[in-house]
């Protein structure tokens, strides 16, 4: 243990937030090894049983892990340094294309929706007790057989993210296993830190992840898959019918596992889903309506099979207890109003992407965006492409918030590219990546 800090306090919890804040301050180094449990009581002056909760309080806050007779040690990236947090200065008259946002030209118009929803709320109002909106659900029901999804019983939380946490957090404990696609979705990654998950990589291409590696990673004993079918953040990847057939067959060897999709593609992509959903005994399909209609309106539609869906609602009950009917009302009046020309919003997404994938291709640079908002670019070194092209007028995103073990790259969210700006973009990233005079990247 590092001499640069004190190991002090009387009970476990007292001990773990030492570790903790000298890990949050940077006196501890991820992967910075701990002494073992009868050693820290000892230098503690407390009870074998006391440091032992201590480590477990660390565990279960995704601070340390263990790994049996190589010791316990602080995590690769700890619970209390959020990638999120990895973020650019964006200078005054740069083009920010750090965000991951829509286009807010895309989104439709709220005010009908919400004046919908209060004059329903005026009508029927939502008090303790009422369940979801039922016309939201018929919606969601029709939408999701129409894609393939499998029966089954649905919930409405608030958004993507709410659904994963209270799935894994009913299903798993500290210390599981789950396997994340990587280049992964940098909240999917800061949240399986929190809950003391360990993240197991799978690398993916343009069509999902690759079945070897979802096989790889089911050998390792992961007890979770977390696979997202369209719009894949950071990558763009969409699960293919023929990638979808391949990875069915993996996960059918593994009956036990739990099987989480996130399709927050819907509604602003024009390539079909190919769901994996009821391989598995334990499986959700989540569907988002943040990208599609806007990230405040944040509700997504969950369904899976009963006894997951059971302890997912169980948990809601027992927290939020339900989501706003009034943005399940707005929700419900855009669906049925088709306030969104799904296909119109994809065209315009893939123009502004499709085409910088080429234009980069033609500099002979390899980058990705199969669908969604995002285009991935492997770079040598990800501070030196970043600090080029802010040079440049350009802020993008460093792929180190996404990555768990692929190569360095940079993400750029083409959402709000202007048609004429693509060339100059591809120019500039091509110069970013331009070795120095001297033979060096920098």
């Amino acid at each position: 243990m590092s001499e640069k800090y004190l190991i002090v306090g009387g009970t476990a919890s007292e001990l773990a937030a030492g570790v903790e804040a000298a890990v949050s301050e940077g006196r501890l180094s991820p992967g910075a090894m701990l002494p073992p449990v009868r050693e820290l009581a000892s230098r503690a002056g407390v009870s074998p049983n006391t440091a032992a909760a201590a480590y477990r309080l660390l565990r279960e806050r995704g601070v340390i892990e263990t790994a049996g007779r190589r010791g316990t040690r602080v995590r690769p990236r700890p619970a209390s340094t959020f990638r999120e947090e990895i973020r650019i200065e964006v200078p005054p008259g740069a083009r920010d294309l750090s965000t991951g946002n829509p286009d807010p030209a895309l989104l439709p118009p709220l005010g009908d929706a919400l004046a919908a929803a209060a004059r329903a709320h005026e009508e029927r109002p939502a008090m303790y007790g009422t369940g979801d909106d039922e016309e939201l659900i018929a919606l969601a029901v029709e939408r999701l057989r129409a894609d393939g999804v499998p029966a089954g019983p649905l919930a409405i939380t608030s958004g993507t993210l709410d659904a994963v946490e209270r799935v894994l957090a009913a299903q798993l404990r500290p210390g599981d296993a789950v396997a994340v696609e990587d280049p992964s979705w940098t909240a999917l990654l800061d949240l399986v830190g929190v809950m003391g998950l360990r993240p197991v990589p799978m690398r993916v291409d343009d069509e999902g992840p690759l079945p070897d590696e979802l096989a790889r990673a089911l050998r390792t004993g992961v007890r979770a898959v977390v696979i997202t079918a369209r719009a894949q953040n950071p990558f763009g990847a969409a699960v293919s019918a023929e990638r979808a057939g391949a990875l069915r067959e993996v996960l059918g060897a593994y009956p036990g596992v739990l099987l989480i999709e996130d399709d927050h593609g819907s509604g602003f992509v024009d390539l079909p889903l190919h769901p994996l959903a009821g391989v598995t005994q334990r499986w959700v399909l989540t569907r988002s309506t943040a990208k599609a209609f806007g990230p405040d309106l944040r509700v997504a539609l969950t369904t899976g099979d009963p006894v997951t869906l059971g302890r997912l609602r169980g948990r809601q009950r027992l927290a939020a207890g339900w989501v706003s009917h009034l943005l399940q009302r707005a929700v419900a009046h855009l669906w049925r109003t088709g306030a969104v020309d799904t296909a119109a919003v994809a065209a315009s997404y893939a123009r502004r992407r499709d085409g910088l994938v080429t234009a980069l291709a033609g500099r002979g640079i390899p980058a990705h965006g199969r669908c969604g908002l995002n285009v991935w670019v492997p770079v040598p070194d990800e501070a030196a492409a970043i600090t080029r092209l802010l040079a440049r007028g350009w802020a993008a995103a460093p792929g180190a918030r996404n990555r768990v073990a692929t190569p360095p790259a940079i993400r750029l969210t083409v959402s709000t590219l202007a048609t004429d700006e693509v060339d100059r973009l591809a120019d500039d990233i091509t110069a970013a990546l331009r070795p120095a005079s001297n033979g060096r990247y920098g």
